[in-house]
């Protein structure tokens, strides 16, 4: 019998080893109707588990009374170490994915591990490399060698790759079946969010805006390959929103608008929600005059058609950095006495805001950082910032703050990376709170003149850029929804750089950078527990169950843009091992 022979008989049996294994957990496809249903209590089916951006987990067996007994039960070496140019090694950042005892995890080059969990620890089904091209897109990825997860589709597995595709992978062999390409790496669009599946529908989110792209979402119909819609977060010449482009030079064709974390679905108004990150370049706003739409805004889109039902911008011609992309969370709040069905939004510029989900009206927006001195507050009817100019094209906000060509240097409070970044919240139905997870910081920021004509693909396109001020620390704070009033507050030696989880046993758990899992008495913001991997956090926990075992996981390897820029305002982070591991919790 031949080599090429036995090979083959080796991967037919391997391929039956894991159907086998996998047929009896495996029964039902995953839909957008299944996960809307939400009775599905073991599994964690989509990115924040449900569509509406919660992170919540009504598993209760690990609950405050007993969490101190929490022990770590098994843990897994993943790849995607692997560094390249100024990003020394991969990161993990990304949601583990849960389906009746199969889990679903990525590295940050974008491979694919099924795992099945067992009473013993986790048994890797498979693994599925797409072959990222790591010298061509790595350099000009933004920011770092990342990947944030996957989504499930019937009996698929589809994820993103850094260099622009659209994959979906047999849930059960681990074989490609197809992909497309969606972003391009040619001109710096890179893709590092997980998908969000809506109606037979994959939505891809792209970054890159510091390289003087233009943003927007695309929508792929998995039945057919091809794509749906795809809206552009920069209005072009004739469409609306374009007359907040003001500048004689096309700077909307160069004008940012990433949509780099992944958005919610509300299906009583069929929207897709989702945020729109900064306008590019970054620290030259006279570059750009004008509001700059749809820059730093929610937007909610029709989810058939792609059209713009309503957007709502939170710092006009931001000269801060301070993205919009973050998660927007959908509940039922009880606001002056009014019952209001609103999207919960923190922003990177360190306000918690609400606005109506159907329309977007404000509804409010409070401060959650402790230190607040680019705006005196916000307007209550409409929410802009109080030191919005509405007679000027270029805004400057609290004098001091923002660089600009004419002082070229500004001291912001929060600092560029916000006082919250990608890192997710998360909301507890039970106790009605909200869990931030904060970024204490200030620094300074310095303009550097853009001249027309000189955008490079491939080229950072930021006009100006940042140093750090004073050490950066963080917490989480809970907050009441109806208000937006922080209610409690865990202090952190270091910013929040993993979000939180919240969980029906009166839980908040979240991830310190220094590689610290921490449990969170859900009201008091008490920390009952805590566990150090030995390695540095940049990722989310979230919990599952298997035969009624509950299980709280968080990929564990400190990677993005902490290390490259950052490091040197959290003094002691810099000592830390790289990592890229699985852990995995319970009693």
């Amino acid at each position: 019998m031949s080599n090429v022979t036995l090979k083959k008989l080796a991967y037919t049996l391997a391929t039956f080893l894991v159907v086998s294994a996998s047929a009896n957990v495996q029964a039902a496809d995953v839909t957008t109707a299944r996960i809307l249903k939400n009775d599905e209590a073991q599994n964690w089916l989509s990115h924040h588990r449900t569509l509406d951006g919660r992170r919540f987990s009504p598993l209760k067996s690990i609950n405050k009374k007993n969490v101190k007994n929490l022990k770590m039960a098994w843990t897994m070496h993943l790849g995607g170490l692997e560094g390249v140019e100024d990003y020394p090694h991969g990161g993990l950042q990304g949601t583990p994915i849960v389906e009746d005892g199969i889990m679903y995890v990525t590295d940050g080059w974008g491979s694919v591990y099924a795992i099945k969990v067992t009473p013993n620890g986790g048994d890797l089904l498979w693994k599925m490399d797409p072959e990222t091209d790591r010298d061509f897109v790595g350099p000009t990825t933004c920011c770092g060698v990342n990947n944030r997860g996957i989504a499930l589709w019937n009996d698929k597995v589809v994820s993103h790759t850094l260099d622009g595709r659209l994959v979906v992978t047999n849930k059960t062999t681990g074989e490609i079946e197809w992909e497309r390409i969606v972003a391009n790496p040619g001109i710096s669009e890179s893709l590092t969010a997980a998908p969000l599946i809506v109606k037979d529908m994959a939505i891809t989110g792209v970054s890159g805006a510091e390289y003087g792209m233009r943003g927007w979402l695309a929508a792929t119909d998995l039945n057919t390959q091809k794509e749906v819609w795809r809206f552009k977060t920069i209005p072009e010449p004739g469409e609306p929103g374009h007359e907040t482009w003001k500048d004689d030079h096309n700077a909307w064709e160069n004008g940012g608008g990433s949509t780099w974390v992944v958005g919610s679905y509300d299906p009583a108004n069929n929207a897709i929600i989702w945020g729109v990150g900064n306008p590019g370049p970054d620290w030259d706003p006279e570059y750009r005059p004008g509001n700059n739409l749809y820059t730093n805004s929610a937007i909610s889109l029709d989810a058939d058609t792609g059209k713009l039902n309503w957007h709502y911008q939170y710092t006009p011609n931001d000269p801060y950095d301070y993205d919009g992309v973050n998660e927007n969370t959908l509940v039922t709040i009880n606001h002056k006495g009014k019952k209001r069905e609103v999207m919960l939004h923190a922003d990177r510029n360190g306000y918690a805001y609400a606005l109506d989900n159907k329309t977007g009206e404000f509804v409010y927006g409070e401060a959650f950082v402790d230190k607040m001195t680019w705006t005196n507050g916000l307007d209550p009817k409409t929410g802009l910032p109080l030191t919005y100019d509405p007679n000027s094209d270029v805004q400057l906000y609290a004098p001091g703050t923002a660089p600009n060509r004419k002082t070229k240097a500004g001291i912001s409070c929060p600092g560029n990376m916000g006082g919250k970044n990608w890192p997710p919240t998360s909301y507890n139905p039970i106790l009605h709170l909200w869990y931030i997870p904060v970024i204490e910081s200030c620094n300074t920021m310095t303009a550097a003149e853009t001249i027309p004509g000189t955008h490079k693909h491939r080229n950072w396109w930021t006009g100006g850029g940042p140093s750090q001020h004073e050490q950066i620390v963080g917490s989480v704070k809970a907050v009441d929804p109806d208000t937006g009033k922080v209610v409690a507050k865990y202090p952190m030696k270091y910013p929040n750089l993993g979000g939180t989880l919240a969980t029906g046993g009166d839980l908040v758990f979240t991830s310190r950078p220094e590689g610290v899992l921490a449990a969170l008495d859900g009201k008091s913001l008490k920390e009952l527990w805590t566990f150090n991997t030995g390695a540095g956090l940049n990722a989310p926990p979230m919990s599952f169950s298997v035969d009624g075992k509950q299980y709280v996981a968080v990929l564990v390897g400190l990677g993005g843009a902490w290390p490259r820029w950052f490091v040197d305002g959290t003094k002691g982070l810099e000592k830390l091992s790289y990592g890229s591991s699985l852990y995995v919790f319970a009693l």
